[in-house]
């Protein structure tokens, strides 16, 4: 693969106060009825209004003046290519940020989020969609922007706890069920002592309200956020993980009061850690957009007539076009303090590709954001297309079986060069 930027390395000699971060928040809750995003059965049928609101989250680090903004949107997936593509100019623009882990929740009360301003893709038909894209894009900026306002220097520390009865695998029939338990959280401080932000990184879908209620929530994630405010006083930032296979286990428990239980462990862990200077302030980031074959033809007759009677012809049509030259999914990482990694993907993977990369990359901690600055459907381990199934099959895991393999492959590669394992090609540097 080609990368899209050079490997990132931040300034020698950088000091504890050369680590900053800064928080903010915006509602992106669409005002106008438009379809919804996530179960075909809906089709095109429109929103009947909110039963809890949506937020963009956003947090900004800043190593010596290299800047990285994460943000947590209680959407379906990322905004669509060009949605995201104006959102990375807009904060390279204003507040000098060129990398950015930008993520939805995977919420299936949320708005679509596929449509172009074209004539029988969107324009004219969901209008209210189009202007809706313009108002998330510009809150999902100023979140941004106002978090690098915000930017000071910053204690931090991170952790994970592997947490039983809150996932299940919905995909495999075999034992034992691939499943990633780790329940990871980024805990910053400002220099008082005061908690500034909590990053937390989960996985497992949330599908707790039924298709048929027709109003925006950000399910089981809304109440974890406000679990994480009321007990801390910090700004809640949720990054959804590899929940391509992963269910809630909720026992009985609605959505909210589920939410309000994982809040809880991330609470409990968040408060067990103790935020510290970073020694050694570094920020190394690296991005590409691997190419894969795709597994169907969504411009076959036969093959876009079934995906429209799934889901609706304006919505195939787009997807028609951005998988007309192969599948390109998001490759985003990140090392932090030469010991904290993020990884991002555009897509839902499976479990056991977290899990495998966590094995393997050696880091003190590994975040795995899915759905993360777009979407390319499924990525199910090879043993996970084996089986087949739903998740698994070329109706929704589109790329070439492996695919998924390949881009964590890469993703080791590059963390190893981060921290200096592993010589960097010369043709990259």
């Amino acid at each position: 693969m080609r990368p899209l930027c050079l490997l990132l390395l931040c300034a020698a000699a950088l000091s504890a106060a050369d680590f900053r971060a800064g928080a903010a928040r915006r509602d992106i809750t669409p005002r106008e009825p438009v379809p919804m995003w996530g179960y075909g059965d809906r089709r095109d049928a429109l929103s009947q209004g909110t039963l809890d609101p949506l937020y963009a989250d956003a947090l900004v680090l800043d190593a010596g003046g290299t800047k990285l903004a994460i943000v947590g949107l209680d959407l379906g997936r990322a905004p669509a290519e060009p949605s995201l593509l104006r959102i990375r100019a807009r904060i390279l623009k204003d507040a000098g940020i060129a990398h950015s882990f930008i993520a939805g929740s995977h919420t299936h009360h949320g708005p679509v989020l596929e449509f172009t301003d074209v004539e029988g893709k969107g324009k004219g038909r969901f209008d209210a969609t189009l202007r809706y894209y313009r108002e998330m894009e510009q809150a999902i900026a100023e979140a941004v922007i106002e978090a690098d306002s915000r930017l000071e220097p910053v204690h931090l520390a991170a952790g994970s706890v592997e947490l039983d009865g809150f996932n299940s695998n919905r995909h495999s029939k075999l034992e034992p069920k691939p499943r990633d338990k780790t329940l990871s959280v980024l805990r910053l401080d400002t220099a008082a002592g005061k908690p500034l932000a909590v990053l937390v990184n989960w996985a497992a879908h949330p599908t707790s309200i039924p298709s048929k209620t027709m109003q925006f929530s950000a399910d089981y994630v809304g109440a974890l956020k406000q679990r994480i405010s009321e007990a801390m006083g910090a700004a809640p930032v949720f990054i959804q993980g590899a929940a391509g296979d992963l269910s809630t286990s909720r026992g009985g428990r609605d959505f909210r009061t589920y939410g309000a239980a994982l809040g809880a462990e991330a609470v409990k862990l968040a408060q067990s850690l103790a935020p510290k200077p970073p020694e050694k302030p570094s920020l190394q980031m690296k991005e590409d957009r691997p190419r894969f074959t795709p597994r169907v033809n969504l411009k076959h007759p036969f093959t876009r007539m079934i995906y429209e009677q799934a889901f609706f012809p304006e919505l195939v049509r787009n997807y028609e076009d951005e998988y007309e030259n192969g599948v390109r999914p998001w490759l985003t990482v990140a090392l932090m303090n030469g010991d904290i990694a993020f990884v991002g993907a555009s897509g839902e993977f499976f479990s056991d590709h977290a899990n495998r990369l966590r094995q393997r990359a050696r880091v003190a901690h590994l975040f795995f954001f899915g759905y993360c600055n777009g979407y390319h459907q499924y990525f199910p381990t090879i043993e996970g297309a084996a089986e087949g199934g739903y998740g698994a099959d070329e109706q929704v895991a589109i790329a070439e079986v492996g695919a998924g393999e390949q881009i964590m492959n890469t993703a080791l590669v590059w963390l190893y060069q981060m921290q200096g394992r592993l010589r960097v090609p010369a043709e990259t540097r």
